[in-house]
């Protein structure tokens, strides 16, 4: 897991582990992208609002954009619209480019 920070918040801790236990990814990367909203809508003032998951996961083989997408949205449950306001998902299986 990556963060724009050195340590990663609790927050996308969390993210990184639920996306793991639901997922089993073979590469993850959890990205706070919460510094470039500061100020805009959404941001709480946490520094933990704003993110971009990347995750590669056999789950994804032969799944369609959206549905991966939902897998992972699936996987956050109610973190998404509400601690995480944003949320950008890169999702592909093994083997993609």
């Amino acid at each position: 897991m990556t963060s724009s920070t050195s340590t990663p918040g609790p927050v996308a801790t969390e993210i990184a582990e639920r996306l793991t236990q639901a997922l089993s990814p073979s590469q993850l990367r959890v990205i706070n992208d919460s510094a470039h909203h500061a100020g805009h809508m959404g941001d709480d003032g946490s520094g933990e609002s704003h993110f971009t998951v990347e995750v590669e996961s056999a789950a994804f083989a032969g799944l369609a954009r959206l549905a991966r997408q939902r897998l992972v949205n699936q996987a956050l449950g109610e973190m998404v619209g509400g601690r995480v306001h944003a949320l950008a998902i890169r999702a592909w299986a093994p083997g993609e480019a």
